[in-house]
């Protein structure tokens, strides 16, 4: 571990514990290494309960559900899945199989027969599209209906529209799912095929999956571990090479990190997202109108990823809890004492 004094850091977790479900682990990469690595496990009474009745209700393992958290535990990540597609896609853009500017009609002719042929690719890895999303549950229970990627495609092609294509925010699955309807077209394979030869191996992520149910969800749908997300944001913050291993170009980290909401029309963005910027499957960071360098994917379920290029270290908050008051406020607090134990 480095010198660096991560006391307050580790505070943080302990006194934040019940307020992020229990259980949690923060992990700090800088100068090519892990330099901190904290773990909590507290769970309470009503915490157990809350687990042991999720875990029924979705058919797994209750003890398998309780076990303390590890760096090497996975769980479902939610939203951070956003980042690691948005990659997927950028490797196909580099590899000049697919342009930024591309109009998905190209692709998928389902689209411009419901009037939506003319969306671009960069418009769809930024929530740009402008079609009115329906609320997550609803579309989540829709998503296990479907059997191919086509049905997925369908049920986007039907949706009505509720601002102007590229200036029209709203946060949701719709774009990231388009855009992996494209490449398994491109490609042949399934998206989760292409996410572990693309990202995961390059990137040494042997606990991250989209799973093999018949239609991936690439913007929610991966299991990961803390350990394995940060290798992923090293490669981020490292120009896109992760080791030896040239993962992204700089040109395409650099594409996934402009903000290209900035003056659009917001329709929806999660409260915790505050006044964020977005790029290609990541919030850009900022505060009363200042952008930082700083870039991040946080999912439902807590898991706070970011990268801060000036201060050039990356980490990681991993934990499994939906509570989401004061998740911004918390968010900004603990990425301040982050910063000040890598100074």
């Amino acid at each position: 571990m480095a010198q660096q004094n991560f006391s307050a850091v580790d505070d943080w977790l302990r006194n934040n514990i019940h307020e992020i479900g229990g259980r949690g682990v923060i992990m700090v990469w800088k100068d090519g290494k892990i330099v901190h690595s904290h773990t909590e496990n507290a769970l309470n009474i009503r915490e157990k309960m809350v687990i042991k009745w999720a875990a029924r209700k979705q058919g797994r393992n209750v003890d398998e559900e309780l076990q303390d958290f590890t760096p090497s535990t996975p769980k479902p990540i939610a939203s951070c899945s956003k980042w690691l597609s948005a990659a997927v896609i950028m490797t196909f853009v580099q590899e000049g199989k697919l342009g930024l500017d591309d109009t998905i009609g190209k692709y998928l002719p389902i689209m411009s027969q419901n009037g939506k042929g003319n969306f671009r690719i960069k418009d769809c890895l930024s929530h740009l599209t402008g079609i009115k999303a329906p609320p997550l549950k609803e579309a989540l229970a829709e998503q296990k209906e479907f059997n191919t990627m086509y049905d997925a495609m369908q049920n986007i092609a039907a949706l009505p529209m509720e601002g102007e294509l590229g200036k029209t925010f709203h946060y949701s699955n719709i774009g990231l799912q388009i855009a992996a309807a494209i490449v398994e077209k491109m490609s042949g394979q399934k998206f989760e095929n292409l996410f572990q030869q693309r990202i995961a191996q390059p990137c040494g992520m042997t606990h991250t999956t989209f799973g093999n149910k018949p239609v991936a969800l690439p913007a929610g749908g991966a299991v990961g571990s803390a350990e394995d997300y940060l290798q992923f944001l090293s490669m981020i913050l490292n120009n896109g090479k992760y080791k030896d291993k040239q993962v992204l170009s700089k040109q395409s980290i650099i594409a996934m990190q402009h903000n290209y909401a900035k003056g659009a029309t917001v329709a929806y963005a999660p409260e915790e997202a505050g006044e964020w910027g977005y790029g290609f499957g990541e919030w850009t960071m900022q505060e009363g109108g200042v952008a930082y360098n700083v870039v991040s994917s946080p999912g439902l379920f807590g898991t706070f990823p970011w990268v801060d290029n000036d201060k050039g270290y990356a980490a990681i908050l991993f934990t499994s809890n939906v509570n989401f008051k004061g998740r911004h406020e918390r968010y900004t607090a603990l990425k301040g004492l982050v910063d000040e134990a890598v100074r």
